[in-house]
């Protein structure tokens, strides 16, 4: 029987044993009721001293707490990103602690090289960068042995690996290696060139990966840089068109024992410069497509270029003047002093680079592009010139390249663009250097046309360019070439039909000043040796004639103020270079003298020059290119515009305390010797006589005084040769002259002191003494002199320069007895005071009646000053035994 539904439900509410409780989904369930709890509560343990942290305390550690140890160590990790970032690390220790690479440089390099060739092109990267900014920097002045040796062996590995990018790679880090280490190639020269011929075979596999072959390619250029070459300072020197081709010709610093066998490197440069062409010839569909020229491409076609152009000139220099470097050549390469390049070097393989030539963008190309395309062209120009020193030129082939020299140096390119000024002088630099041995080769009428075009070329460009420069270096190996040089027929009349080479040179050095230094330096070192050479050729020597000098380079005068040239601010060696120059004019004005004279009196001028001018100008007059007259008065001129300042005991805050009286004395010595070697001392005497007279009774300071005095003196014999006018004149200024010297040297209480200054004195004296040695009769006048200044009335007194004769009576008694005392200590002038002993009597008695007159007033010090200069006046005299 079916239960009904009703019965069902009560059946449910009879009896529940348990509650079924229906829960939400995603609720927690509450813990059952017998539920063990199994939570532990417990306080932290902190033990400070087991830190890691502190374990590395005072370590040189990187950002992410890694020891450089630790950082090596991850350099061989498995995962790339943990490499990269461990070469990171290692850049911020060692740029934090510089000391960490002095102290484990070789094991870090150890462990460095293994990335050399890693897999990963950023670790690789990361590692160059590492190496470039912080490892090679900071060994550069180590010992570079153990550095080499370590690296070379993973970088020659890498130049083997199987992945073409791990090669190009290695070829840049060889590259940043000889950057440092130069010494690096020529130590392992025959292999790694070897292995740029084995990446240059294969270029054409991977032409479309143009970045990393033009890096392997730059390495290559300055690797053969390194190699020595007969024109390397040619045009390179002067040429900064190429980073790359300005490099370090001075490995011979770094070489060791074990050089390079130079017969193994010309063996695989002659396999070399076939695979060059090669590869350059497989860049010429790029040259001549519709479409622009790419900058990596023309990287690398002008790398290719440059390394030809560098194996030529190694090749055509072995045989040439430095054959000591080759001793291992092949003997075949000796016979009969032939140029390699006439045995290595193929005329096939050089002609598909010929047939190239001119290289010619198309007219819808852009500025840029020409500009390229003739930098091309230059260097394929450069191999050329170096090619046909050593080999028969052909004349088709010729005829092309000096039609585009020509018109090169007519800044005209062959299709006719004009080139910009600057790039243009830029590139043509190089091709200066070659012209004076290219128009030894040419026909006359192809010298012309070349010269008219090089002349050109040094009138119109800028002063302070290098063009000019490299100029001035073809015009001074054309007119005046080495002696170990080809030289120039000088009967020539070719070359010296362009004299404004040498006639320009003047100007160019004033306008050139003294803020490019070289440049005068180079002006004026050929114009000393266009002088030396004029001697020996008369062309020359009527072109040197007609160069003017202008004297605005020393000094000039505008409107009575002297306003100094270059001259003045040049270096040393270059003002001397410019005054040997002096000596080879034929005829010194009095104009050129007189700015000489203006430069010599100037104190910032060094005494080294100021003599030298002095030398070279006798040394002129000697030869006869300065006429007596003007001659006497440059001389006249430096003693009597020379301005002596004091010594330290008398500093002024104008010159710091220091002095040039010492320059001063020497300056008077050489002028007596020079004026008394030009002639016989008596009619030296009585030309001089008036001049030197004058000059002295115009109150000149008592320096210059002195320096005339002491010129007389020179001149002058025993007994006197001076005219009885001279004398008169004489008694009328020594007497200001000895009260001068006196109060400009006031006498001192230091003990110290006191002596310096006496002997200061005693050399202003000292030539007056000479005189009154040879004559007599001087003395006493002079002294008679003395005594009417004594007597005399101030405003009687003759005015004098510096205060020499006082207002006041006691300063001028105190300035005379000074000059007697001082007489009296000299053992020869003794001897003739005690033939004046009437003179000096009559001195003491003024003294006495001018202390004791009434007349004059004095204060009771200066009395005092009177009656105690007396008394030590009659101390002294009263030894002297009169007759």
């Amino acid at each position: 029987m079916v239960k009904t539904k009703a019965q069902s439900k009560k059946q449910q509410k009879r009896g529940v044993d348990f509650k079924k409780i229906r829960r939400k989904i995603g609720r927690k369930l509450p813990p059952a009721q017998n539920a063990t709890n199994t939570e532990i509560k417990s306080k932290a343990i902190i033990l400070p001293e087991q830190s890691v942290a502190s374990e590395k305390a005072g370590l040189a550690v990187s950002k992410k707490g890694l020891t450089l140890k630790e950082l090596l160590q991850q350099t061989s990790h498995h995962n790339a990103k943990v490499r990269k970032d461990a070469l990171l690390g290692i850049r911020d220790v060692l740029l934090k602690f510089p000391a960490e690479l002095k102290l484990h440089k070789l094991a870090v390099i150890e462990k460095l090289r293994e990335r050399i060739s890693d897999d990963d092109k950023l670790v690789r990267e990361a590692l160059y960068q590492l190496l470039k900014s912080v490892i090679f920097p900071g060994c550069k002045e180590d010992n570079k042995g153990p550095i080499n040796s370590l690296m070379m062996a993973y970088i020659f590995n890498g130049m083997t690996h199987m992945a073409i990018e791990v090669r190009l790679m290695a070829f840049k880090f060889f590259d940043l290696l000889i950057q440092y280490f130069p010494s690096s190639f020529l130590l392992y020269a025959e292999k790694i060139l070897q292995n740029y011929e084995d990446i240059l075979q294969k270029n054409k596999f991977y032409l479309q990966d143009k970045g990393r072959l033009k890096n392997a390619l730059a390495g290559l250029v300055r690797c053969l840089s390194l190699l020595p070459c007969s024109n390397q300072g040619e045009g390179d020197s002067l040429c900064n068109k190429d980073a790359t081709r300005a490099s370090l010709h001075a490995f011979d610093l770094d070489l060791s024992d074990k050089s390079t066998d130079f017969s193994g490197v010309v063996n695989k440069l002659t396999d070399l410069l076939p695979v060059l062409v090669s590869s350059f010839q497989d860049f010429s569909p790029l040259i001549h497509s519709t479409d622009h020229l790419d900058a990596q491409s023309f990287d690398c076609i002008l790398f290719l270029l440059q390394s030809i152009d560098l194996v030529v000139r190694f090749l055509d220099h072995v045989p040439g003047k430095n054959q000591h470097n080759f001793q291992n050549l092949p003997p075949a390469y000796q016979k009969n002093n032939l140029g390699i390049c006439d045995q290595s070097i193929s005329a096939v393989t050089l002609k598909k680079l010929w047939d190239e030539f001119p290289l010619s963008p198309n007219d819808c190309m852009s500025e840029k592009d020409g500009d390229r395309y003739f930098m091309l062209n230059i260097v394929i120009t450069e191999i050329f010139l170096h090619l046909s020193y050593g080999s028969k030129l052909s004349p088709a082939l010729l005829e092309r390249f000096l039609e585009f020299i020509e018109s090169s140096l007519s800044e005209k390119i062959c299709n006719g663009r004009e080139a910009g000024k600057v790039h243009h002088e830029k590139h043509l630099i190089s091709l200066v250097a070659f012209i004076p041995k290219l128009i030894m080769q040419v026909s006359v009428a192809w010298k012309s046309r070349i010269l008219q075009a090089f002349t050109t070329v040094f009138e119109e460009c800028s002063p302070e360019s290098s063009m000019k420069l490299a100029c001035l270096s073809a015009v001074e190996e054309m007119l005046l070439p080495e002696q170990n040089c080809i030289y120039l027929d000088p009967e020539d009349l070719e070359i010296f039909n362009h004299s404004t080479w040498i006639r320009e040179l003047p100007k160019l050095l004033v306008l050139l000043g003294d803020k490019h230094p070289l440049h005068a330096k180079s002006v004026l070192r050929l114009q000393l040796r266009a002088g030396q050479a004029a001697k020996l050729n008369y062309q020359l020597a009527e072109e040197y004639d007609n160069m003017k000098y202008i004297r605005d380079f020393y000094c000039t005068y505008r409107s009575g103020i002297v306003s100094y040239g270059p001259f003045m601010r040049l270096p040393r060696d270059i003002q001397e270079l410019s005054v040997c120059c002096l000596y080879y004019f034929p005829f010194l004005d009095k104009e050129l003298l007189q700015s000489l004279a203006s430069c010599c009196i100037c104190h910032e001028l060094e005494p080294f020059i100021l003599f030298r001018i002095m030398e070279v100008l006798h040394s002129a007059y000697k030869a006869g290119h300065i006429q007596i007259a003007d001659y006497i008065s440059f001389l006249i001129t430096l003693l009597s515009r020379f301005q002596v300042y004091p010594e330290k005991i008398y500093p002024t805050d104008k010159h710091e305390g220091k002095s040039n009286r010492g320059t001063f004395k020497s300056v008077v010595r050489a002028v007596c010797s020079c004026l008394s070697q030009i002639g016989d001392d008596v009619l030296v005497l009585q030309m001089l006589e008036k001049i030197v007279l004058d000059e002295i009774f115009h109150k000149r300071p008592v320096d210059n005084v002195y320096g005339f005095i002491r010129l007389l003196i020179s001149l002058d014999s025993k007994p006197s040769r001076l005219s009885e006018q001279a004398i008169n004149r004489l008694i009328e200024v020594l007497p200001e002259y000895f009260l001068g010297v006196g109060n400009n040297i006031p006498d001192e209480n230091d003990e110290a002191t006191k002596l310096l200054i006496r002997r200061t004195r005693h050399y202003y004296f000292l030539p007056c003494f000479f005189l009154f040695d040879r004559s007599h009769m001087l003395l006493g006048r002079i002294l008679k002199v003395m005594e009417s200044f004594i007597r005399g009335k101030v405003s009687s007194l003759p005015p004098h320069q510096n205060g020499a004769l006082t207002k006041d009576h006691s300063s001028r008694i105190l300035s005379i007895v000074s000059v007697l005392l001082l007489m009296h200590g000299d053992i020869k002038m003794q001897k003739l005071l005690k033939s004046c002993k009437t003179e000096i009597r009559n001195i003491l008695e003024s003294m006495r009646t001018l202390e004791s007159s009434e007349d004059i007033t004095m204060t009771i010090e200066e009395r005092h000053k009177i009656r105690s200069a007396c008394d030590r006046l009659t101390a002294a005299v009263s030894t002297l035994e009169y007759d």
